[in-house]
């Protein structure tokens, strides 16, 4: 059945039983009425999308969903909405994510490493994300202490408490399920550092690269980093390229889309150069709209157009402000045009090209 703006919930299928109830108009009014009692506009965006929450979790009954899925789903959208509460009140500051093994003895390179990058990134300004453990996740506390640190934890039988820079911390958020909380991992995170570690770290670090790889998450640089006289990421890297870029399983721009540095120091240096003049970005339809920190040299465009013409699927690229669909950031100036949607390891080197260019 239809919904009341008259369109189809897409994920109904036709030989599903109707869910005759949350469908009916007049429950569909009284659940939008509902939104509005809490807070939402009138005919709003957002009464609408908390009103389809509600439908959707109607619509669970006659789907005939057992108690475990229930119980799921429940949890889930209770978790992401406590996480996203905390969050929000930290929202100005610059946050980076920080994966690595809870193994990492104290003493051991990558520990230090990982100290002193996370005080580096802290002395930035930025904030620290990390999975509230031992190891790395410590580490990545020590540096920029109990303040500017966030810790993501995850309920497991053999991780039962935070690390003791975190712990007792409003910002410190446990989990249930491993999907909610990388959502908060990437979803939070400006930029991504990777020390390393097993089974977990090389899910999180793929995790990562794949979302970035395929425009699902915003462009944001990706560094790996380790203690000195270490080589996990240079031989992590002859695998990714003998292993999949020779075989055709990536692209050949997808490696550019993180970067081994040489020492904290250098790792550094790499995330802030993202941000030198890059903002952000978001897809107006099919266009690409990069928001930047001061405008482009006309002359610069143009050489910009040709270089990365294959990002390009019609016209050209343009100079200007916020477009009409946008609502965030009016002051700043935005490079746009309309995106192929392939070849996000370019869209990284494109942005590393645009930090090099010296401002209008």
């Amino acid at each position: 059945m239809p919904l009341a703006d008259g369109t189809h919930d897409p994920h109904d299928s036709p030989h599903d039983p109707p869910a005759r109830y949350a469908d009916d108009p007049a429950v569909v009014a009284q659940l939008e009425q509902m939104a509005v009692a809490s807070g939402a506009a009138p005919n709003s965006l957002q009464a609408r999308l908390v009103r389809d929450i509600m439908q959707t979790a109607l619509k669970l009954v006659p789907d005939g969903r057992d108690m475990g899925e229930l119980k799921l789903m429940t949890n889930s959208l209770k978790e992401m909405r406590y996480a996203y509460r905390i969050f929000a009140k930290y929202r100005d500051p610059h946050k980076i994510t920080i994966f690595g093994s809870a193994r990492t003895a104290e003493d051991h390179p990558d520990y230090t490493a990982c100290v002193q990058f996370s005080k580096l990134m802290a002395e930035a300004g930025w904030m620290a994300i990390t999975g509230a453990g031992l190891g790395i996740m410590k580490a990545g506390h020590v540096g920029p202490g109990r303040g500017a640190s966030f810790g993501v934890a995850i309920r497991l039988p053999f991780e039962t408490s935070a690390n003791s820079i975190i712990e007792g911390d409003e910002k410190l958020i446990h989990f249930r399920y491993f999907f909610t909380r990388k959502l908060m991992f990437i979803s939070q995170a400006e930029a991504v550092a990777l020390f390393p570690g097993g089974f977990g770290t090389m899910d999180e670090a793929f995790e990562a690269l794949t979302l970035v790889q395929t425009g699902r998450s915003s462009p944001m640089p990706i560094v790996c980093v380790e203690g000195a006289g270490r080589d996990y990421w240079p031989q992590w890297d002859k695998w990714v390229r003998s292993q999949l870029l020779d075989r055709g399983w990536v692209s050949p721009e997808d490696p550019d889309i993180y970067y081994i540095a040489k020492d904290p120091a250098d790792a550094a240096r790499h995330v802030l150069r993202f941000y030198r003049n890059y903002h952000s970005s978001r897809y107006v339809r099919d266009d690409l709209v990069i928001r930047l920190h001061r405008p482009l040299r006309k002359d610069d465009i143009a050489r910009l157009e040709h270089d990365f013409k294959a990002l390009i699927k019609t016209g050209g690229m343009r100079m200007g402000g916020p477009l009409p669909e946008e609502s965030d950031h009016p002051d700043l100036p935005r490079l746009v045009f309309t995106h192929t949607k392939h070849k996000y390891g370019t869209v990284h080197a494109l942005i590393d090209r645009i930090n090099e260019l010296e401002p209008a």
